[in-house]
């Protein structure tokens, strides 16, 4: 079983940064890609940006150049750097992981595809 807590959510006014975390417990073994997703009210769950076991980063036509991902060297927790910040950016974010082979991290940004989640950090941008 895998365990997972967001942390770092807040109000910000745009243009502004924030950096979120994922703390992982239980089975946070390397075999494991992570991602974040968010909705906002009223809008399904989307990818925002994934690390996968190569450490190879992906992230979604809205957020790239302005949101970095990364996992500590131990593999058990996952950041998000937000900079820049827009009104539309403003979403419940979710830490998300599952098991995936060296390479095979396919499909990231499909809530469906994922097994584990954490409780969600809630991010508002004032424009």
């Amino acid at each position: 079983q895998v365990q997972l807590a967001e942390s770092g959510g807040g109000s910000v006014q745009a243009g502004g940064s924030l950096r979120l975390s994922c703390a992982g417990s239980g089975d946070t073994s390397s075999r494991f890609c992570m991602a974040w997703f968010r909705q906002a009210a009223g809008k399904g769950r989307e990818g925002v940006a994934t690390v996968g076991r190569d450490t190879i980063t992906q992230y979604a036509d809205s957020v790239k150049g302005r949101f970095t991902a990364s996992k500590d060297n131990a593999g058990n927790t996952l950041y998000l750097e937000m900079n820049n910040l827009k009104a539309e950016d403003s979403a419940m974010y979710y830490c998300a992981s599952r098991y995936c082979a060296t390479g095979g991290n396919h499909n990231w940004s499909n809530y469906l595809n994922w097994e584990y989640w954490g409780q969600g950090t809630q991010v508002t941008v004032s424009s």
